[in-house]
């Protein structure tokens, strides 16, 4: 059986925060700054007069004069769906989730470990997470999903049998598609079509769906009838990061100092262990609230700052409003940085010369700590404050060639 935990709202919550108070009146996220101007997730106020998700915004508040739009928060959507992921972990379970708000994991290695049974995993699951999560469980992902949209928090879960997994699905919208990013665009053509439910789909020949569709319309009749591709659950990620705090205005020479001293920090983190970077994450908290958050996925895994910053920098730079700080995480490391080899013979006494200070600063670092080798680096020379104008930076350990230890 596979079991599936839904946050209604996650994203607008954690964007709101402390003020949950204020779901009572009508809200929707604001659109992503610098993206396609619609409307995120609304609240309940904001749906009874017609906002949905997805709607442009000079057509929600058409609907909804009232409407009130809230900042959207991807930092920390990922900081609090990342925490409830670690909950999720800790009972046992190996989740799956493409998205906030939503995962799912099997739950018949779990019975051993929670009373022998469903109903003692999923009590496990729901003290672990939230009390306004919602759980349904059944032979697949797309019927436990399709449950816990008919679960009510703090009601237990909706339980499917793979013997009734067919009827339970048979009624419902094949709308109900639109959960999966390869199948996005179906249920429109569907219902041009005159098939309007899962149990009109499931009746169709497969033949006939896949000379249509194609393979998702294989995949759509496979979800009508309560099979589904198997579980791919998460690798849990290494936490590297680092954060800085940026003056007023900051902005042109400022933010790509900035970027600078960021990545000099990144790379001389002891969890990075001597390893290339394959993808990084740059955000921005701004001013004015809310977050701004980019991945970056580097073409070949790399060590070597200079690279890192040629990559960052033009993201930075579109940053869309004025940010109070900015961010580096790695979010998928490469390859063991090693010194390749070479064509010809080293005959170059400068790089030896860096060779040879690289592995100087390695080795005061492991015996003192990270701050054993700094530089100074400057970031504003130009200002009046004397703190701004300098600002001591890690220093930069690239072995002969610009590949890092």
């Amino acid at each position: 059986m596979v079991v599936c935990v839904l946050y209604p709202r996650f994203e607008l919550l954690a964007a709101l925060g402390d003020r949950r108070a204020l779901l009572t009146e009508p809200l929707a996220l604001a659109p992503e700054a610098g993206g396609v101007q619609v409307v995120g997730e609304p609240s309940p106020a904001a749906e009874a007069f017609g906002v949905t998700a997805g709607m442009r915004v000079g057509e929600a508040l058409g609907r909804c004069p009232e409407l009130r739009l809230v900042p959207p928060d991807p930092e920390g959507v990922r900081a609090l769906w990342g925490e409830a992921l670690d909950r999720l972990e800790g009972i046992g379970a190996a989740a799956e989730s493409d998205r906030a708000g939503q995962a799912f994991f099997a739950a018949d290695g779990l019975r051993r470990l929670h009373g022998g049974h469903l109903e003692g995993v999923i009590a496990a699951a729901r003290r672990a997470l939230d009390r306004g999560v919602r759980m349904g469980a059944g032979p697949s992902r797309f019927c436990a999903y399709a449950a816990a949209l008919r679960a009510r928090p703090r009601r237990g879960a909706e339980t499917v049998s793979a013997g009734a997994a067919r009827g339970f699905l048979a009624p419902l919208p094949v709308g109900l598609l639109r959960t999966r990013a390869e199948l996005a665009g179906m249920p429109e053509l569907l219902e041009r079509l005159g098939v309007r439910t899962l149990g009109e789909l499931a009746a169709l020949p497969a033949h006939a769906l896949s000379e249509r569709f194609g393979h998702p319309g294989l995949l759509a009749l496979d979800l009508a009838h309560g099979r589904d591709t198997p579980l791919d659950p998460r690798r849990p990620s290494e936490p590297v990061y680092e954060r800085l705090d940026l003056p007023e205005a900051a902005s042109g020479p400022q933010l790509e100092r900035a970027l600078e001293l960021l990545v000099a920090r990144l790379l001389a983190r002891p969890e990075r262990r001597g390893r290339a970077l394959r993808s990084v994450a740059i955000g921005a908290r701004f001013v004015e609230g809310g977050t701004w958050r980019t991945r970056v996925t580097l073409r070949q895994a790399s060590a070597e700052a200079g690279r890192l910053r040629l990559a960052l920098w033009p993201r930075l730079a579109e940053l869309p409003a004025p940010a109070e700080s900015i961010g580096i995480e790695v979010e998928a490391f490469g390859p063991p940085a090693r010194e390749q080899g070479r064509l010809l013979e080293e005959r170059d006494s400068a790089l030896a010369r860096e060779g040879r200070i690289a592995e100087a600063v390695r080795q005061a670092r492991q015996a003192a700590g990270t701050g054993a080798a700094l530089r100074v680096m400057e970031v504003d020379p130009d200002s009046r404050v004397p703190e701004r104008r300098n600002v001591l930076a890690p220093f930069p350990v690239e072995g002969p060639g610009g590949v890092g230890p």
